[in-house]
């Protein structure tokens, strides 16, 4: 038995191992993905912006009744940023005076329409594909890459210029183009992937379990793919839109009497000197959906990567502290 006065002393001896910083780990109360949204004021913006044209896409052509087919030759190519004709023309009229903000508004929703379904069935069928190769590996593995080799040696737009030329431009036809030529880029990333992790330990411990592979593909593989995955489809989402922009601006994509901001720019060219706003509102509408975007899908990457993401919650002072600076040689 020790004394107290034994159990005193060690109890006032002091510990020999240093104290530990507190280092940013999953423990460390890491806030979640909407609290580091609204703490990245890009990201915030970019966010706010995608879901207001989203909306816009969603609800405003209700609220627009006929506006963006009425005609009123008498209000032709107003200038825009002027309240003397009614709030309807603020953003100026066309050739055949149609009110450009309700064409706008209108042109979201069939531009959305279809890069919106072309990008969610080339992510689905590519990430499908893609993990069930690079999990099972041998002649699928290799069949899979040498189709997808195949598909990626036509540029996409070129083959959706001849297919669209072949058969009627409709926008179902776009959407099945657009998302067979884009399907590769999914299924060689999920493919990668894939590969990586079916070596993994947590997936050999699965697999000695008795665990069958379609489960464990579904319960181990995918929730791990899908971050890098949907940052993917982010940034497949405006090269998309830039696509169809381009079919409609070349005449082969959207058709009259159906409105979208890249036929909105072809049919306002030859009236660039006279109604600048013809081209500039839609082609401005494009730029800002794809820098938002963009700077989206940026964000996106380091805040599901479980290796990064701890940047996104550190203060701006204290990550700019860890950073180490280079002394500077005389």
């Amino acid at each position: 038995m020790t004394s107290p006065v034994t159990q005193g002393a060690a109890q006032e001896q002091p510990s020999s191992q240093p104290p530990t910083r507190n280092a940013p780990n999953a423990r460390d109360g890491q806030p979640g993905l909407f609290r580091l949204l609204l703490k990245d004021r890009f990201a915030s913006v970019a966010a706010f912006i995608l879901l207001l044209v989203g909306l816009t896409a969603l609800v405003g052509p209700a609220l627009m009744g006929d506006l963006a087919t009425k005609q009123n030759l008498l209000f032709a190519n107003k200038a825009p940023f002027t309240m003397a004709h009614g709030w309807e023309y603020f953003l100026g009229s066309d050739s055949l005076g149609r009110s450009m903000l309700a064409r706008l508004v209108v042109a979201s929703r069939t531009t959305l329409s279809v890069a919106l379904p072309a990008v969610a069935a080339a992510l689905l069928i590519g990430s499908l594909w893609g993990v069930w190769a690079g999990y099972h590996r041998g002649w699928r593995e290799n069949v899979s890459m040498r189709i997808a080799d195949v598909i990626m040696s036509f540029p996409s737009l070129l083959l959706a210029v001849v297919v669209l030329y072949v058969f009627s431009p409709s926008a179902a036809n776009i959407v099945l183009i657009l998302a067979l030529t884009r399907i590769p880029i999914y299924l060689r990333t999920a493919r990668a992937e894939s590969a990586e992790l079916q070596s993994r330990t947590f997936v050999d411990a699965a697999r000695t379990f008795g665990a069958k592979p379609n489960a464990i593909i579904g319960r181990h593989v995918i929730p791990v793919v899908l971050p890098t995955l949907l940052t993917l489809a982010t940034l497949e989402f405006c090269y998309v839109m830039l696509a169809e922009s381009s079919l409609s601006f070349l005449g082969i994509g959207i058709q009259p009497p159906d409105v979208s901001w890249g036929l909105m720019v072809s049919q306002g060219r030859q009236y660039l000197q006279t109604a600048w706003w013809l081209s500039i509102f839609p082609g401005v509408a494009i730029v800002i959906t794809t820098i938002a975007a963009n700077v989206l899908a940026a964000w996106l990457r380091i805040a599901t990567d479980p290796a990064q993401r701890w940047r996104l919650a550190l203060p701006r002072q204290r990550l700019i502290a860890r950073i180490p600076v280079k002394e500077a040689q005389p």
